[in-house]
């Protein structure tokens, strides 16, 4: 034992005389790293794809410089379109010539680690400055896949020259309904794209329905709540408003966006990215509020959408691709991001600033988002939605609701059999 002890104390002991007569190298460590025993040596720079969009590549241009002023690592920015970054991920990553960080939407996690081509990334304490919402959608079978850069969901927008406040229930909006809307004349107190699924889950959610059961972060594909009796509820809710007459059967969201913005809609439920074109149609007679409470005293649970860097699975520089994220994610960067780029930062304190809360457009989403639940990330989520689809179309023609999703659960259930998920 002595003898294995003094082998050792020797091997430390040469150790430590060859590195102090070694070069020295510009090794560093990232800040949040400090304290552990391992060193990651600085990277000259780091390749970064970004969502190939002008706003978006400016307002991230401002925070890479900083970041290379901050570390002396230059960050090459590549634009990439957001949709077509893992397939050439898949292509580039093995041949040595993909990024270190890429961006993605939440819901895509499952079939990107799937493919290998993420690594999860480890937040440390960092991990309580991101919206819940938002931690819970980068999080993959328990596993952390993400730093969220950006959180959405849809909310209600309303006319003031036709209603002067939002409505604060369903109550409240029904009532709008029945007395602003007439449909000879293309006017209507309320209109959203009530058979898409998107728009319509936190109706179905907000009296107990849910897509796929969420146990902590980890999805039960075989137990989806899409015909339970709140989803039922939910679906009823929605036939009543065909069933009134208070939204047409043909409705899609080109035929509501232009119905608000000449101003003949009073309340619509869509998402941010309208904000633009509604603002410039009605001026200071835009506002925003967040769905209004069921009758059950519940917030409907929109769906939320995360937009959040990602780890590439064949970076050589991890440790200082997720020091990066973090910088660029952190409050004064994502309040900068929002201010250029006008998306909603996932970082708690900056959605929660008072830029954005005195900010009477954003507030309303805002707020929502607090009610809302990512949309599962899992892959067998894109099964989902064509059976939903079809069956939001039955509803609206007065089909039953209980029989109609019913069927639908049965065919997405096939789907995903089919599809080999789960095994």
């Amino acid at each position: 034992m002595k003898k294995t002890l003094s082998l050792f104390l020797m091997a430390v002991l040469l150790v430590g005389v060859l590195a102090a007569c070694g070069p020295k190298r510009d090794v560093q460590q990232p800040k949040e790293s400090q304290g552990t025993t391992e060193k990651a040596e600085k990277p000259d720079k780091l390749v970064v794809w970004v969502n190939d969009d002008e706003k978006q590549k400016q307002a991230l241009k401002d925070i890479f410089q900083k970041y290379t002023e901050k570390t002396g690592i230059k960050i090459e920015m590549v634009g990439v379109n957001m949709l077509d970054q893992t397939k050439k991920l898949a292509l580039d990553g093995p041949a040595g010539k993909g990024p270190d960080v890429f961006y993605q939407p939440h819901d895509r996690i499952g079939d990107i680690v799937l493919q290998g081509l993420a690594d999860p990334v480890d937040l440390g304490d960092a991990k309580g400055e991101y919206s819940p919402t938002a931690i819970n959608a980068v999080t993959y079978d328990g596993k952390t896949y993400g730093v969220p850069m950006v959180v959405e969901t849809y909310g209600v927008f309303y006319n003031k020259n036709l209603v002067p406040e939002a409505p604060k229930t369903m109550d409240d909006l029904m009532k709008i309904a029945k007395e602003k809307t007439n449909a000879a004349k293309d006017q209507y107190g309320f209109l959203m794209e009530a058979a898409n699924f998107y728009f319509v889950y936190p109706f179905f959610a907000g009296y107990g329905g849910y897509v796929f059961k969420n146990e902590n972060g980890k999805y039960d594909i075989s137990d989806i709540g899409l015909a339970n009796d709140g989803a039922v509820k939910g679906a009823e809710l929605v036939q009543s408003w065909f069933k009134n007459g208070y939204i047409p059967k043909e409705i899609t969201g080109d035929i509501m966006n232009g119905l608000f913005t000449k101003g003949n809609v009073a309340v619509a439920i869509t998402g941010p990215w309208n904000i633009p074109s509604y603002k410039e149609a009605l001026g200071d007679k835009l506002a925003t509020a967040p769905l209004p409470v069921l009758d059950n005293g519940e917030h409907p649970k929109s769906f939320v959408g995360v937009k959040t860097w990602m780890l590439s699975a064949y970076s050589q520089n991890k440790e200082w691709a997720v020091d990066f994220m973090k910088f660029v994610t952190n409050e004064e960067n994502s309040l900068h991001y929002y201010e250029v780029a006008g998306e909603m930062p996932a970082n708690q304190k900056a959605l929660t600033n008072e830029k954005i809360t005195n900010d009477p457009l954003i507030a309303g989403f805002a707020e929502q988002i607090q009610y809302g639940e990512p949309m599962p990330n899992v892959p067998e989520m894109s099964q989902v939605w064509e059976p939903m689809g079809n069956a939001l179309q039955f509803i609206a023609k007065g089909d039953n609701p209980k029989a109609v999703l019913g069927e639908a659960v049965k065919t997405i259930q096939d789907k995903i059999a089919a599809s080999g998920a789960g095994k």
